[in-house]
């Protein structure tokens, strides 16, 4: 998750952004045919950023709810095989728009960044590629993080209650129960990550939604401008926070990360006395 919401920072903000502020000095993308490239890249990272994100949810959905399913499920080789099939998904789907858009910049602040090829973008072929587009990423997953977070949670209160009964009818004992407090952190990370992606996307949602049927029903206005622009902006900032807090609440995280900081430091160090003695 944290790879793939870095990356969708430097394709999606840097590599897109910084031709359009300083398009003088870009101007020669005009005539080099990249963009295709750059747009199949960018709607690949951000499809596996937020597929990451439910495929993360089901995954604690399974090793709090499933207990059966947990020794089979939660293992690395399950997760290298459902993480590689969503990254090989995610290319194939995207490469639809490599083929409709040209490869040329538009070189403005616009959300199809690139030109699209004659006809393209008034095609049945455009309007059907879309729709699943935005079908898929990201009205499909608040489906499945609400459902999962749901039936989560609903096993959680259940099984505290349960436990709470029948640690009062043995023993009476009304103290600290180390079972249930060892899933209240993973439960918190779930819900929090998964909150933050539903409410940081959810205005970009808003506006595409608005925006389709705008064009569809002739009383509607089209939703203002500055709308999509901070959709956008709130879409961008929840891939930063899902890697924020990865670093802040995963305790083997931030050992894997003292131990890479560390490591350049601890080379540099016997060097030195290598050549001391």
């Amino acid at each position: 998750m944290a790879t793939a919401d870095l990356l969708v920072i430097i394709v999606d903000l840097i590599l897109r952004q910084i031709p359009i502020a300083y398009w003088e000095a870009f101007i020669f993308l005009n005539y080099i045919p990249v963009c295709n490239i750059h747009a199949f890249l960018l709607y690949a990272v951000t499809d596996c950023s937020v597929w990451f994100t439910v495929t993360f949810t089901f995954d604690r959905f399974v090793a709090i709810c499933c207990q059966k399913l947990k020794t089979n499920y939660c293992t690395e080789r399950t997760a290298a095989v459902v993480l590689g099939t969503v990254i090989v998904l995610s290319c194939l789907k995207n490469t639809f728009w490599y083929f409709m858009l040209s490869g040329m910049y538009l070189l403005s602040n616009s959300p199809w960044f690139c030109n699209a090829r004659s006809g393209a973008r008034y095609s049945l072929v455009w309007g059907v590629g879309e729709f699943l587009q935005y079908l898929i990423t990201p009205m499909i997953p608040f489906v499945l993080i609400v459902l999962l977070n749901t039936l989560t949670i609903r096993y959680v209160l259940v099984a505290s209650r349960a436990r709470r009964r029948l640690r009062g009818s043995s023993n009476g004992e009304n103290g600290r129960d180390p079972e249930m407090e060892s899933r209240r952190k993973p439960l918190i990370l779930l819900l929090v990550i998964s909150g933050n992606f539903i409410v940081l996307w959810a205005v970009h949602a808003i506006f595409i939604v608005w925006f389709r049927l705008s064009g569809l029903i002739p009383s509607w206005n089209y939703p203002e401008f500055a709308i999509g622009e901070l959709g956008y902006m709130l879409q961008i900032l929840s891939c930063c926070t899902n890697t924020a807090l990865y670093a802040v609440t995963q305790t083997k995280f931030r050992q894997q990360f003292k131990e890479v900081v560390k490591s350049p430091v601890s080379l540099i160090v016997k060097c030195t006395q290598r050549r001391r003695v």
